[in-house]
């Protein structure tokens, strides 16, 4: 089912708050951006699901389809684990695209690039990332991929602002999770909404879509991306 950006955003109340927790285990590097008023998922295996399950039902390519993605483009898979999504991107997009895996692992990592060289997948590079910052390279992707891993992100609001230069002029970052509360690894829609829009994102379409886990949404970069010292922390009231 499709609901449009303002739809979405009537879905429950919404407000937002500066947050009061403590500081001292944060990155330096996050320090100027709130924390999330929010539990965070803990990390869990990167294999959660065997990828011929996932295939079963289609879930790759219904996403990829979903966010139009064709031969030539440059697409970054965060938070990409044992690779599959990598893997069927860099078939999708061909020999002309390029795709680029990036996880905070390092034993995952080296499990993907095995696997990227075994299987010689020559349009796909690996990246080391951080917690707060994807360090993707600027003006570079059509398409960000994050699959059932923003939940797991500590500091969102540091990582979407850096996330922001790395794509093209018409670049879309693609989220796919599960409407589930935020310790139980899942990100209700509503608030996903609310964290991209407090860093200057746009919503452009979210759809329901049960056989690919959850949910897919689609976010474009707005007017202006706001200075850190502007972003005010999201918090949802699930009951309202």
């Amino acid at each position: 089912m499709f609901r449009s950006a303002s739809a979405l955003l009537l879905l429950g109340g919404l407000t937002a708050c500066q947050p009061g927790a403590e500081q001292s285990d944060r990155p330096e590097t996050s320090l100027e951006f709130p924390q999330p008023d929010r539990p965070v998922s803990e990390t869990v295996a990167t294999d959660f699901s065997t990828e011929d399950a996932r295939d079963s039902r289609g879930e790759a390519q219904k996403v990829m389809d979903l966010a139009n993605i064709s031969t030539g483009m440059t697409v970054a898979d965060i938070g990409a684990g044992e690779g599959y999504y990598t893997v069927r991107l860099a078939e999708r997009v061909g020999e002309g695209g390029r795709v680029l895996a990036q996880d905070i692992d390092r034993e995952a990592l080296g499990r993907l690039g095995d696997r990227v060289e075994r299987e010689r997948l020559d349009n796909v590079s690996i990246k080391l990332g951080s917690e707060d910052d994807p360090q993707l390279p600027v003006d570079s992707f059509d398409r960000i991929f994050l699959v059932h891993m923003y939940h797991e992100v500590s500091e969102p609001y540091a990582f979407l602002w850096r996330l922001w230069p790395a794509l093209t002029e018409e670049g879309e970052v693609i989220v796919v999770d599960s409407d589930r509360p935020t310790d139980q690894h899942g990100i209700p829609p509503l608030l996903l909404s609310c964290e991209f829009e407090a860093v200057g994102y746009r919503l452009v379409e979210f759809v329901e879509k049960p056989d690919i886990r959850g949910y897919f949404a689609r976010f474009e970069r707005g007017a202006t991306r706001k200075n850190p010292s502007e972003i005010k922390a999201c918090r949802v009231d699930l009951a309202a």
